[in-house]
Formats: structure tokens, sequence, C-alpha cells
């Protein structure tokens, strides 16, 4: 019999692989729906996520929603976008400071399966360093995101939007220039229910 999406979930709230490399305990987080578009495959976590049971409900978050130009109902409507992490769980801090990478142990274990639940989908927005080794193999983000157009119309490769990137933002005025205007309309589209459209290169 096949499994269903709510076998699924049981199964992956139930998950104790890496229990005892977990600070706060495992407490997976995503949202999925088998009527997703819209994928957002990102890193891990943090804490305030792992508190409250919602994805980038944080300044991460905000900014991430302001860089797709989606509100926050629309954004956690889990029937059009899909949230999934590399790592389901918190995977703790590192001793100089910032999170540790998603745990080896979780996207071999349910992405595949996460994945073939959601036959709809028609973009993934690939956030960070970690979803992007995963999902597009070795390469710099940076570089990624500016030449997002290589990998339209399957996927959008992004920098996580933590704080930090703020100066890359500053620095880099393609991002706002190029890249933020086509996210907006991928995204647009997308949600619409309208093929992930061609994006020209800037004149």
């Amino acid at each position: 019999m096949a499994e269903t999406l709510e076998d699924l979930l049981r199964a992956i709230r139930a998950c104790q692989s890496c229990a005892a490399h977990l600070p706060l305990g495992p407490r997976p987080v995503l949202h999925v729906s088998r009527t997703a578009r819209l994928l957002i495959a990102s890193q891990a976590p943090g804490t305030r996520v792992h508190e409250t049971g919602q994805s980038f409900n944080d300044a991460s978050g905000d900014r991430l929603r302001g860089w797709m130009g989606v509100d926050r109902a629309t954004f956690y409507d889990s029937s059009r976008i899909a949230l999934v992490p590399m790592g389901l769980c918190y995977p703790g801090r590192l001793p100089k400071g910032g999170d540790c990478p998603p745990r080896p142990e979780c996207a071999p274990q349910w992405r595949a399966r996460i994945m073939a639940q959601m036959p709809g989908l028609e973009l993934t927005l690939v956030v960070g360093s970690y979803a992007q080794l995963h999902i597009l193999g070795k390469g710099k983000v940076s570089e990624r995101c500016l030449d997002f157009r290589r990998y339209l119309p399957r996927y959008f490769p992004l920098p996580h939007p933590s704080w930090r990137t703020g100066a890359w933002e500053r620095r880099t005025p393609q991002f706002g220039a190029d890249v933020l205007p086509a996210l907006r309309a991928c995204v647009r589209a997308v949600l619409d229910g309208r093929p992930v459209p061609e994006i020209a290169p800037l004149s």
C-alpha cells in the first residue's frame, strides 16, 4: 500500500534518529500538502522556530517574505507553499556562534519521501548553502543567486535571509535590481496557477 502524507508525517514526528545530538530534543518542523506548487527548501529550524513550531517565524522569515513579495498569510498557506528544511529539527549552536549545520541523517532519511507526497510542485526556492549543496551540488551561493536564470524553471537559488546577508545585499545591487524582481514574478506566477515565466536578462 502506498504511503499517505498522514502516515509519513506521523512517522516524522515520532523520529528519534538523531535525538542524542539535539540539545533541545526532537521537534520536526515542516509544512507540506499534496497541493503545494511552491517549495521553500531551507537549512534547519532556529530556536524560535523550535519553540513555536512554525518555520521562518523570526527576522529571517520577515526578510524572506520581503524578498518574495508575500505576506504571512500567503507564506503559511501550506495548500500552496511547502516549507521543508534539510534538517527538520533544531541542530544546536556552534561553539563560536551561529547554528550548527542540519543533522546529516535527516535529509537522506526523509526528503525523498516528503517530495513524493507533493506531485504538483512547480518551483523550489533553494535557500542557503546547505540546501544548495544537497539539491544543486557544490558551488558558491552568491554566484548561484546572481546566475539564477541557469536554474529556472525548476529551481531559484537564494542566500539564507539572515541578518548577515544584509551587508552582502548592500554591496550587491544586482540582487535588488535583477534577482528580486525575477523572484517575485516567479512566485506570483506559481501561486496564481501559471507556469514559471521566462525571465529576460537586464538590458
